[in-house]
Formats: structure tokens, C-alpha cells, sequence
């Protein structure tokens, strides 16, 4: 079975490639989301095993999503270009922060080393 990972992003090339990507990589993709409300909405639904979050979604600032995610033992992935990566880090020190733009084969570095069992 492939691992679900959730994608939330709101630009939409952005968001096509990571999902190519990721498919590409052979894992299972849930998304692109734009906004919050459809990434938890998605979330509810089927928990995913990895989640990647551009910080500033369509309709916000994803850090609920982010949070919630974490309180449900989600790895996740924090994907943006417009937030310091320390501000990020010491606000959610259990998620691992990707400055944007990263080269695909760099992120999919990132995912196993996160998804890698400990």
C-alpha cells in the first residue's frame, strides 16, 4: 500500500507539481488544496500519512491545520517562501520547514528522511 500525502497549497503550478512529483515517486496524493477548510475537511476524512503545507493558504494562515495535524502524530512538512524558517521551526518544533522554491528531487529527500522510521 502507498502513502497518502496531503497537499496544501494554493498556487496552482506549484500545487500540479508537487502532486506530479509525489505520484511520480509512486506515493498516493490527496490534494491539491487550496484552502484550509478543504485540507481538514480532507484530513477528517482519511488521515494521511505525510502532510505538506505552504503556511499561507487561499483562505489563511494553514497554523490549525499544521497543529492539528502534529496533535494527530502527522509528519508534516511546512513548504513557503514567506515565513523565516526559525519563526517556523520554534512555533511548530516537532515539523521539518522547506524554504520555497525546492527542487523536487531535494523535497523528496526531505519526505523520506521524515517518513524514514526512526
Amino acid at each position: 500500500m502507498s502513502l497518502r500525502i496531503l497537499v496544501a497549497e494554493d498556487e496552482t503550478v506549484t500545487a500540479f507539481d508537487l502532486c506530479d512529483t509525489f505520484e511520480e515517486a509512486g506515493y498516493e496524493v490527496e490534494g491539491p488544496h487550496a484552502g484550509i477548510s478543504s485540507a481538514m475537511l480532507a484530513c477528517q476524512k482519511e488521515k494521511p500519512d505525510l502532510a505538506i503545507l505552504d503556511i499561507e493558504l487561499a483562505d489563511g494562515l494553514a497554523y490549525e491545520l499544521a497543529q492539528k495535524l502534529i496533535d494527530d502524530n502527522v509528519p508534516v512538512i511546512l513548504h513557503s517562501e514567506h515565513f523565516e524558517a526559525s519563526e517556523l521551526a520554534a512555533r511548530f518544533p516537532r515539523a521539518t520547514t522547506v524554504a520555497k522554491p525546492c527542487p523536487p528531487a531535494d523535497l523528496l529527500e526531505v519526505i523520506r528522511g521524515v517518513l524514514a522510521p526512526a
